[in-house]
């Protein structure tokens, strides 16, 4: 009992209130952009969000970090093949786990005109010099989070710049199916 009494004791401190965590969708935690179905969200060291997402096809997912320029397509240890759900969340986790970025401003929605002419780009590049090349509407996935439209916008982007420059792209249609797109080849054939 004499000890207790002559033992120091620091002196009660008064309890901190301590704010609640905020949401701050500027950040990515609620974000989901226009064309694009977010499926998961890591948070990295520096609390900026590891997305995991798909766009045209329910079945492939790709991973994006909005703090840093990392992103994950295909799995090049399996054979280029595109992510599962699965692997992506793995790879996402991973990622969040060792990133220290900060979290950035969520990349603005470019406008119509801008997309446009990305679109337009995209399918001069995917040119042929001698047959027709298919364009797939789906390896545009990746770009889904600076691109920020739906499928069916990019399809009917698509068919003006068809209508517009026929030199350029051909659309075939069938009944009851998605359009199909042709970049014409470049050196007319004789």
């Amino acid at each position: 009992m004499m000890f207790s009494l002559f033992t120091r004791r620091p002196a009660p401190v008064a309890p901190v209130d301590v704010p609640a965590a905020t949401r701050r969708p500027e950040c990515g935690e609620t974000w989901s952009p226009a064309g694009v179905s977010v499926a998961q969200r890591y948070y990295n060291q520096a609390h900026a969000v590891v997305l995991v997402y798909t766009a045209y096809s329910p079945d492939r997912h790709y991973v994006a970090c909005l703090g840093c320029p990392f992103t994950k397509v295909r799995d090049l240890s399996k054979d280029w093949t595109s992510l599962g759900l699965n692997d992506a969340a793995e790879i996402a986790n991973a990622h969040a786990a060792t990133c220290h970025a900060l979290p950035r401003d969520l990349p603005a929605g470019p406008n119509d005109d801008a997309v446009r002419e990305h679109l337009r780009k995209w399918v001069e590049v995917a040119r042929n010099r001698v047959e027709e090349v298919e364009i797939w509407v789906e390896a545009l996935d990746p770009a889904r989070l600076t691109l920020q439209r739906t499928d069916d916008w990019i399809e009917a982007a698509l068919r003006e710049l068809a209508h517009d420059e026929p030199s350029l792209l051909l659309v075939r249609t069938s009944e009851g199916a998605r359009p199909r797109f042709f970049a014409r080849h470049c050196i007319p054939v004789s």
